[in-house]
């Protein structure tokens, strides 16, 4: 029995300084994020280029990649596949990195084509299964709408709401993933001292 509670302390230890080491890591990387956040949302058109540049070092890298996994492809279809594919994602990065106002015209473009066919079908979904989702389908449908709502907001301002709304949709993401980072480093700080407080008395 000593035995057994020897090493369930020992294990808990190692949980506490597991978590002792990254929950400050965490905190400091969701506080990072906040303001980041903050920043993209009180300057959306500067976070929208940041975006867009973004996207285009993404393309560009990608289409390096490709370009040299095609020398390793095993037949001429998986070969003339892996050139277009890195031929396209290479075009795509020089043309978001050398034109950035007309990237994101098209960045936005696609991202609102995206919410409308999401909105749709969320929408859709919802109602077709809201007999057999009854706990679910109203939240599936609040989702569809919202999309709609987004899109129809960026479409109503247009060509005006190209200039702003990858900021501000970058900015609301890196807000809402550094409060949940945040909370979860306050999750982790708590479940050490509950560890330290189990140690503490089963040592007595």
């Amino acid at each position: 029995m000593p035995s057994i509670t020897s090493d369930l302390s020992d294990l808990q230890r190692g949980v506490k300084d597991a978590l002792s080491a990254r929950w400050g890591l965490l905190m400091f990387q969701g506080v990072a994020l906040i303001v980041l956040g903050v920043l993209a949302i009180a300057a959306p058109m500067l976070a929208t280029i940041a975006v867009e540049i973004y996207f285009g070092w993404l393309f560009l890298i990608a289409g390096v990649v490709g370009l040299v996994a095609m020398f390793h492809a095993d037949d001429i279809a998986a070969f003339l596949w892996t050139l277009v594919t890195a031929a396209l994602s290479l075009a795509t990065g020089i043309l978001l990195l050398y034109h950035p106002i007309s990237g994101t015209v098209t960045l936005t473009l696609a991202l609102t084509a995206f919410f409308i066919a999401e909105g749709v079908f969320q929408v859709v979904s919802s109602l077709a299964y809201r007999k057999a989702l009854p706990s679910t389908w109203g939240w599936l449908l609040a989702s569809g709408v919202a999309d709609l709502v987004l899109a129809a907001i960026i479409v109503s301002g247009w060509p005006l709401s190209a200039t702003w709304v990858l900021g501000l949709l970058a900015g609301v993401n890196l807000l809402t993933t550094g409060w949940a980072t945040v909370m979860a480093a306050s999750a982790a700080r708590d479940v050490g001292k509950r560890i330290d407080y189990s140690i503490a008395h089963a040592s007595r």
